[in-house]
């Protein structure tokens, strides 16, 4: 029976941002502070940002209203946003 399109979340209810170091061959899911249970959200194809820093920033927003935030490309994450309506687009600016 096939799903509804409605219905799409993570694996296993489990939120997970995958990065590659080379080139796409070989991939890491990064979990550090994120969720990793009854998690029934999305991320959104222009809610992920990041931003010029060394190591860089990531963001992303999710459909449950939540903004991550990981300072260090994706090692360890934190919410810097709840309670907001379904994150469409995320933007990131740097200054100097």
């Amino acid at each position: 029976m096939p799903r509804n399109r409605s219905e799409h979340f993570p694996p296993e209810g489990k939120l997970r941002v995958y990065r590659s170091r080379i080139g796409g061959n070989e991939w890491q899911p990064l979990t550090e502070g994120l969720p990793q249970s009854d998690c029934y959200v999305n991320v959104l194809r222009d809610a992920m940002s990041v931003d010029q820093l060394e190591p860089c920033g990531v963001y992303f927003g999710t459909t449950g209203g939540q903004v991550y935030v990981s300072p260090d490309s994706g090692d360890h994450w934190t919410t810097i946003v709840r309670d907001l309506p379904a994150v469409r687009s995320v933007e990131v600016q740097t200054f100097p």
